[in-house]
């Protein structure tokens, strides 16, 4: 396997059915946990020490074979996380559909529709032939509002069958709940596979880490806050802990717990006045000159925190709220967006200390930035659709803006790239295949029936799509 530079991306290959591209301040100290250990089966027991460093010896040399930017999970799973393997949405399989439809009677490339029951916009992720997913759920599969009580479940799917192998209740949500934003649901974060572990995450209703068949192994309900909209934020891994974010109306930090154990091994508070201190977002893990950083945004900051401490690397500061997009790590520059109500798109050089926003902000751009979807990478571009349906590709090294294209439609689902491809997901189920050049072809479009907001994921040569009433299997037949 060759080694990649920090900060490039793999290439890819494609023969003919079309034609396949290769080129393409500081914050406060962390809180840390204190000595006493988790208690089995005492989920409010949350505080607890690490004996032993964090093996990232071995994290950074897969990070170096494998691509900057990935978590140390993407070996143990075909699609272990929010956007896949490589934490950005690139896939490199020529043999992938760009066409398919639903419509009765003109069925195309539908391997198998599976029905999931409640609602969630969780993403699947994959190892082997399981799909895993979650939903909220009641009694009343028809009713999915927070005045009345459901259950947070973990779904299993066949991948050759499509058949629901099983549905496990992790947590009980109580009526009454917080109430969502209409395009939430009460189970967005998307889950993470690790050997033969998932660790499911609701926010401020709990996260959970149980086996391949459901059963739980620990959960810890310790990191809750008053949620606005929801949840949304997908963890991650870092070494052996699992970090997420926490961003409501009375708390925001970024918390680490232990794998094995579920308890807390230090938080790091935002540091920041915020009038709206509420997002959404899922940090990024990547490696700077062989050290790593956990790149966590939020309202009005940004910050690069030691994985194994907590402690702020950098940060940098910006006017913005409710962050939903996932960073990007892309030749070695961070691209996120800044957030409503006027979004930005910053690049950052993560080679700074401290406060960084004068100094390391490479260049900034207006103008057709998403304020949910995350960035895909095409080669020396930026691709990108707004929330309303504007498709944008920017130069990465210096922000000139390439293309513009109004697709027309509403997106939050993340896009996908496959080569010098990219594949749009609009919140009304149509898919728009574009192909990424100096100026972009628009290749098909894909209908299928309902809301989708969730982002794809992979399994074989053959697309996982969910929307509102299902998972789909899309695959050349």
């Amino acid at each position: 396997m060759l080694a990649l530079r920090p900060g490039t991306q793999p290439s890819t290959t494609r023969c003919e059915k079309p034609d396949f591209d290769q080129s393409v301040v500081t914050s406060p100290a962390p809180v840390r946990a204190s000595r006493e250990p988790w208690r089995t089966g005492s989920p409010t027991q949350s505080w607890y020490r690490r004996s032993k460093p964090l093996p990232f010896v071995w994290a950074s040399v897969l990070g170096l074979l494998l691509g900057a930017g990935a978590s140390n999970s993407r070996c143990f799973a075909d699609w272990p996380e929010f956007r896949g393997p490589l934490q950005n949405g690139i896939v490199s399989n020529p043999e992938l559909p760009i066409a398919w439809s639903a419509e009765p009677g003109q069925e195309k490339n539908i391997v198998w529709f599976a029905p999931v029951r409640g609602l969630g916009w969780s993403s699947p992720v994959i190892i082997g032939d399981r799909i895993y997913m979650t939903s909220a759920c009641t009694n009343d599969s028809a009713e999915t509002n927070s005045d009345v009580a459901q259950s947070l479940v973990l779904v299993c799917i066949d991948g050759k069958s499509g058949k629901t192998q099983f549905e496990k209740t992790i947590f009980e949500q109580g009526a009454k709940a917080p109430s969502i934003h209409n395009k939430n649901s009460h189970a967005s974060p998307t889950p993470i596979a690790m050997g033969n572990r998932l660790f499911l995450h609701f926010g401020h209703q709990g996260t959970a880490c149980t086996d391949l068949e459901g059963t739980v192994i620990w959960k810890n309900r310790d990191h809750s806050y008053a949620p606005v909209h929801g949840n949304g934020g997908s963890p991650i891994l870092a070494g052996n802990l699992l970090v997420f974010t926490c961003d409501g109306a009375d708390a925001s930090y970024t918390v680490a717990l232990d794998q094995t154990t579920g308890g807390e091994v230090w938080r790091t508070p935002r540091g920041i006045e915020c009038e709206r201190p509420f997002s959404f977002a899922t940090p990024q893990y990547i490696e700077v000159d062989g050290k790593p950083q956990i790149i966590s945004p939020g309202s009005n900051i940004v910050q690069s925190l030691d994985p194994e401490t907590g402690l702020v690397l950098w940060s940098v500061r910006y006017e913005g709220f409710s962050l939903i997009p996932r960073p990007l790590f892309h030749q070695g520059l961070v691209y996120l967006s800044t957030g409503y109500m006027a979004p930005k798109l910053l690049a950052i050089d993560p080679t700074g200390t401290g406060d960084v926003t004068d100094s390391h902000v490479r260049w900034t751009l207006s103008g057709g930035i998403p304020n949910t979807p995350s960035f895909a990478p095409v080669g020396d571009q930026l691709v990108m659709v707004s929330d309303g349906g504007i498709a944008t590709g920017v130069r990465a090294v210096d922000g000139k803006k390439l293309w513009q294209k109004r697709i027309g439609g509403n997106y939050s689902a993340s896009p996908t790239t496959n080569g010098n491809l990219v594949f749009l997901q609009s919140e009304s189920g149509e898919a728009i295949v574009l192909k990424i050049d100096e100026q972009p072809e628009e290749l098909s479009r894909n209908q299928l029936p309902g809301r989708a907001f969730a982002s794809y994921a992979t399994i074989d040569n053959d697309w996982i799509i969910r929307t509102e009433g299902g998972l789909y299997r899309i695959g050349s037949r």
